[in-house]
């Protein structure tokens, strides 16, 4: 079974995998495939958990023990450590961050040489030598350990690229989440140092108050934060800043298939959107029904990052994303990055000299139910038992899933983070989404 999930491996720190002894063979293992290839360095970021430390220290001896050299950054945003190894020609990247999850786990993922996900054949190499003992090279061969001083200054600078030169971010006031995570001092400097007036919260990481109340999977605090300044907007990222959320002046959330609208029909209207717009399973059906409406193709992938820059590549198009709020921008960075998407909606904003409520006026989601149902063991999940899909089979048949018209749809996904299954119903009724979310999820618990 691969130890590799849709975004790395993760899971609770102590707990197999997520424990010292594994990320120092871990490390030890991935350094030893990328030195078969020629590398010498990798760089190395964290978000701001306590645990972060621990594991930094074990991979980079890992590293060393294989003859790489690791390039230490600190707390950096995950999209920071992609940008990172590409330009400063590293072989690979590496982030020790659990995300959106809060303080008591952690994960650690990679990025190939280019600042992308590893390809799957690169991941299986890492596993295979994962059955071996770990060796050492000699010691006139081992790795060495820096620290990049600068490196949350570039990533600054590189954000600010990002955003057009001929425009500025002044008479805008921002509240800014940083999810006390690893966007602490990035996020907030970005957007002050292009004009506009920041309120920074949940900017003061202590180790264990990362995603605690804050950042993009919990905006609440961000709304009553924009109510309370009368600012024009906010935005949040996530623990790792790969996400983006915002809120409107109304305290109204905008989610990632709003945002990923107004940057794709943003740049249709000046005739720079190249291709379509790739989305997932999980991107509302509403989403789907605007591009068409526009003539923009839309296209939809797997759940994660990774599956969604898959398919953009496939298919030659550069935008794509997720309603969390994962959004590639292809043409500037390629990966999920929470900052410089947030850059190209308030680019819309201020060229347009349109709200961002105004903006996402244009369509309406359909209303979407969405339970989680956890199970003991994840290898076994009864998706396919006949009472489920006999459930499935209902709900689609009453929404006229299938037809030319059809008025809602139904997902059933396992998580590739956490043992449980995703019932996501959607339907033009919000009665209907939620009926028939509880139906399957009954189905579910009732055969777990």
């Amino acid at each position: 079974m691969s130890i590799f999930g849709t975004d790395g491996v993760r899971g609770k720190v102590g707990v197999y995998p997520i424990t010292p002894d594994f990320a120092l063979k871990l490390g030890w293992a991935a350094g030893t495939v990328l030195a078969k290839g020629g590398a010498k360095k990798v760089i190395v970021g964290k978000d701001t958990r306590n645990s972060g430390y621990m594991f930094e220290a074990a991979i980079q001896s890992g590293l060393s023990a294989a003859g790489v050299d690791a390039v230490l950054t600190g707390p950096l945003p995950t999209p920071a450590i992609a940008y990172l190894t590409k330009t400063l020609r590293a072989s690979a990247g590496v982030v020790i961050s659990a995300s959106h999850n809060h303080y008591e786990d952690n994960g650690i993922k990679f990025f190939s040489a280019e600042g992308e996900k590893l390809s799957d054949a690169v991941q299986e190499a890492i596993e295979r030598e994962l059955n071996n003992s770990i060796t050492c090279v000699g010691s006139h061969d081992l790795g060495k350990s820096y620290r990049l001083n600068d490196a949350t200054g570039r990533y600054i600078e590189f954000c600010k690229s990002t955003f057009p030169s001929a425009l500025s971010l002044a008479g805008l006031t921002i509240v800014v989440d940083s999810a006390n995570g690893a966007g602490y001092k990035a996020a907030p400097a970005v957007f002050e140092e292009l004009g506009a007036k920041v309120h920074a919260i949940a900017n003061t990481p202590n180790g264990l108050n990362i995603n605690d109340g804050c950042g993009a999977t919990d905006v609440s605090l961000l709304a009553s934060e924009v109510i309370k300044h009368g600012a024009d907007l906010g935005l949040a990222v996530d623990g790792d800043g790969d996400r983006i959320i915002f809120v409107d002046h109304t305290g109204a959330v905008r989610d990632g298939d709003q945002l990923l609208y107004i940057i794709a029909a943003h740049l249709q209207e000046k005739k720079q959107l190249n291709g379509g717009v790739v989305g997932t399973y999980m991107s509302n059906m509403g989403l789907e029904n605007a591009f068409k409406s526009v003539g923009i193709p839309f296209a939809r992938a797997k759940v994660g990052d990774r599956y969604v820059m898959e398919q953009l590549r496939r298919r030659g198009w550069e935008l794509g994303g997720e309603s969390s709020g994962h959004i590639i921008c292809g043409s500037k960075i390629n990966t999920g990055d929470g900052i410089i998407a947030a850059l190209q909606v308030l680019a819309a904003i201020v060229e347009t000299g349109r709200s961002l409520k105004d903006l996402c006026s244009s369509w309406e989601p359909y209303p979407q139910s969405l339970i989680n149902v956890g199970f003991a063991n994840a290898a076994v999940v009864p998706v396919d038992h006949e009472s489920v899909k006999s459930a499935v089979a209902d709900a689609e048949k009453a929404l006229g899933f299938g037809s030319d018209n059809p008025s809602g749809r139904v997902l059933l996904r396992k998580s590739g983070t956490e043992p449980l299954v995703r019932v996501m119903v959607e339907a033009k009724d919000t009665k209907q989404s939620e009926y028939w979310a509880t139906e399957i999820a009954s189905a579910l618990k009732a055969v777990s």
